[in-house]
């Protein structure tokens, strides 16, 4: 159990819900598969495969939102609906109208849905309720909001609020590559992107290539701002900060594995037990540094904005 990105959010320390709560919550939107007629479904499953919807190991939760979804192209409903609508206009001497059309290829998507190929994934999210941290493994905060959205469907009241700190990431990623040296307990890494903030949004991207010396400067001198950064945390965990404060490419370096294959583990829940266990430690390190990093987190030990279910 490794995320492979982190979308931050806050929580208020000691978030007053019970584990079991938190459960039977849940379950108000369990996953349940698409019908015929369905394109898309989403809903709660089980983390680890079992029958509970909410995950604890050693006081760190685990959440999972299953989606399934029909592959069917808009490409493909096209085409049918314009193979027919040829043959109707054939018989009947004239070509259909707008109205006609649309209505067709609703008709072509109705019948075809039901052969369609499905796909399904799980976005997983992490919750501390003591440390005040969701973290959702999305690669952008537009896939998180599935989780958010699905949070708010489901839980009585969400007392959600976004991680924002004293120093934008930009701006600090611009003082770190411009001094040539990382914050304390962090390196930089050798990748990076560079962007223009005048209108030409002229880029240049930076992987597996030192950064010291004078043409990363440069193209910070001449108006380019970081927008990604890779960076590594005390040797441990490697990763990608963004301009939006996202947590991207996360990757646990060897020192981290191989605390598990010293906790010698013979079976498949005790090696997913052990890694979530070990990640969340992990991270309950690397985000306070980060923030410290970025100057303290801004309007720290506010409650956020609650976010009730839609109605």
């Amino acid at each position: 159990m490794w995320f492979k990105n982190l979308q931050v959010y806050r929580l208020p320390a000691g978030w007053d819900i019970s584990a079991e709560t938190l459960e039977d919550q849940l379950a108000r939107k369990r996953f349940v598969p698409c019908g015929s007629q369905d394109q898309e479904t989403r809903g709660w499953v089980s983390p680890t495969g079992d029958e509970f919807l909410l995950h604890r190991v050693g006081g760190q939760w685990l959440i999972a939102l299953g989606l399934e979804q029909k592959l069917l192209p808009s490409s493909v409903v096209k085409q049918e609906a314009e193979e027919r609508a040829e043959d109707i206009a054939a018989r009947q001497g004239y070509k259909l109208g707008r109205k006609q059309m649309k209505d067709l290829r609703e008709q072509v998507m109705q019948e075809l849905l039901p052969r369609a190929f499905t796909r399904r994934r799980k976005v997983f999210a992490w919750i501390d309720p003591v440390g005040g941290w969701l973290g959702i493994d999305a690669p952008s905060q537009a896939r998180a909001e599935d989780v958010l959205e699905a949070l708010r469907q489901s839980l009585d009241a969400l007392p959600l609020g976004l991680l924002r700190t004293e120093r934008s990431p930009t701006g600090a990623m611009a003082d770190w590559l411009a001094g040539g040296e990382a914050p304390a307990g962090f390196t930089i890494d050798q990748d990076c992107e560079l962007r223009s903030v005048g209108e030409d949004k002229a880029a240049v991207r930076y992987v597996r290539h030192p950064l010291e010396g004078d043409e990363v400067r440069g193209h910070l001198a001449a108006g380019k701002l970081p927008t990604r950064l890779a960076l590594t945390f005390d040797d441990r965990v490697s990763f990608v900060l963004s301009e939006k404060l996202e947590i991207k490419r996360v990757d646990f370096l060897d020192v981290v594995r191989e605390k598990l294959d010293e906790q010698g583990a013979d079976d498949a829940r005790a090696l997913f037990d052990g890694g979530f266990a070990l990640m969340t430690a992990e991270f309950g390190r690397l985000l306070p540094a980060l923030i410290d990093a970025l100057g303290g987190e801004l309007n720290a030990g506010a409650s956020g904005v609650e976010l009730r279910p839609a109605a």
